[in-house]
């Protein structure tokens, strides 16, 4: 990347300025780049820095003590041991960044330090030269290996304004309570970049449950903003608790209808954006649910078709980025999302798409959470017929059987439907597929075809 520019380690120009808040209260940018200092002092040697934090506070401090000790994060899609393993493979000059009992075996670990007294060093902010690697994010790969995606520092900047101006942060900077991981793309982006670069200042728990949502919205000032999935956003709104007001919300990594996007804005009275983006881009366009089917690009951002195939560029995209989805523009700015290329299935001759299914899936009434599962063909004459798993306490197979031959063709009406408590959702509410295949196996070993 050809960027030699120079990009401060925060846009936060004042020292007194809000860049985190904590049980404690608010940290100050000044405490902030003391504390990156302290703890660039103490990270083993290497070149390499997997980053385990699971306080929001401390892995910002992480990342960028790593980038003033010129250690490059390292962000994988899980923390399972084999993934550390490959992780390894891949930079054997890693150490690991932890503030959990638990440290991975076979690598250098420092735990967070214990908090120092406030410093009264003079303010500088560092400079970091815009085409540094500052992170490799991994994807699981199609072999199972976690493949990189480099990720330099003034496109990372460039990113977090271009959301920033997006959502109009940069005018009022917000409170960002967010419910995804910090090591997530999703999460790294929207919270922790910017916290940094965005005029916004990140709570440094992650929570889970709707009840410590609603608590650590309580701790943070207005204007306050949620960064979430359909997934916590649902659970959310079902627990039925008193929020305090929030002044935006924002969802990802999974589709959201635009049903639960209304419920949200009229319990919250906010507006709900969407983000899109993968892994490979960052983050690309963003809707407001309930205006529309249309997405916007970001800033700078373009897209360009081959074949069927988009491709994404421009902005702080790095590159010309094949994209997964199947895209349709309708403009420069503007384009339909109709799900992910791999999404696609052909049952008799009739095509649909898992991300269609799901969306009606969701959008009957009493179901609080379902998903479409297409198994692996099990002969090759053999006639496929989709799976599908569903949460909805109220309702009954019969039920949902009937409400679905109202919204789908009956080719693809499922079977099994399996209801179920609650679906197998990882930290960023996602369903993998192995997940699934999973459950698919389980439900078939012990129960049969329904």
């Amino acid at each position: 990347m050809d960027d030699a520019r120079l990009y401060p380690l925060t846009g936060h120009g004042d020292p007194a300025a809000t860049i985190a808040w904590r049980r404690d209260g608010p940290v100050s940018v000044a405490r902030f780049l003391a504390d990156v200092h302290r703890l660039a002092a103490l990270l083993p040697a290497g070149g390499h820095l997997l980053n385990l934090c699971q306080d929001r506070y401390r892995f910002m401090v992480g990342l960028a003590a790593g980038l003033v000790a010129g250690r490059i994060s390292l962000q994988p899609s899980s923390q399972a041991p084999e993934t550390v393993r490959q992780l390894l493979a891949f930079a054997p000059d890693t150490a690991c960044l932890h503030d959990d009992a638990d440290a991975p075996a076979g690598l250098p670990c420092l735990r967070y330090p214990d908090e120092a007294a406030a410093s009264d060093a003079p303010f500088a902010m560092p400079q970091i030269p815009g085409d540094r690697i500052a992170a490799y994010v991994f994807t699981s790969g199609s072999t199972g290996a976690p493949v990189p995606h480099a990720k330099h520092w003034g496109a990372l900047v460039r990113n977090a304004r271009a959301e920033a101006e997006r959502l109009g942060l940069g005018r009022q900077g917000h409170a960002i309570v967010g419910t995804v991981p910090a090591q997530h793309m999703y999460g790294f982006e929207s919270t922790v970049l910017l916290a940094l670069h965005g005029n916004c200042a990140a709570w440094s728990g992650r929570p889970f449950y709707p009840a410590d949502i609603a608590a650590a919205l309580a701790a943070v000032p207005r204007p306050r903003l949620l960064v979430t999935t359909p997934f916590h956003l649902r659970a959310l709104l079902d627990a039925g608790l008193d929020l305090p007001p929030i002044d935006q919300l924002l969802s990802a990594t999974a589709p959201l209808s635009e049903a639960l996007a209304r419920a949200a804005e009229a319990r919250c009275a906010a507006p709900l954006n969407e983000i899109y983006g993968c892994t490979e881009t960052g983050q690309i366009a963003s809707r407001r649910t309930v205006d529309g089917p249309r997405w916007r690009l970001l800033p700078g951002v373009a897209l360009d078709l081959d074949g069927d195939l988009a491709h994404a560029s421009g902005g702080h995209v790095e590159g010309r980025v094949a994209l997964a989805d199947l895209i349709e523009p309708l403009d420069r700015e503007h384009f339909l999302l109709h799900g992910r290329s791999a999404d696609l299935i052909n049952i008799a001759g009739k095509r649909s798409s898992l991300a269609y299914l799901n969306h009606q899936l969701a959008a009957i009434a009493g179901v609080a959470d379902g998903a479409f599962y297409l198994p692996d063909e099990e002969a090759a004459d053999g006639v496929t017929r989709l799976a599908a798993f569903v949460v909805a306490p109220t309702l009954t197979r019969r039920e949902l059987l009937a409400a679905l031959r109202q919204r789908i063709d009956p080719i693809f009406l499922p079977r099994p439907l399996v209801l179920l408590d609650r679906l197998p959702r990882n930290a960023t509410g996602k369903l993998p597929r192995d997940a699934l295949q999973a459950l698919f196996a389980l439900h078939r070993e012990g129960r049969g075809d329904d």
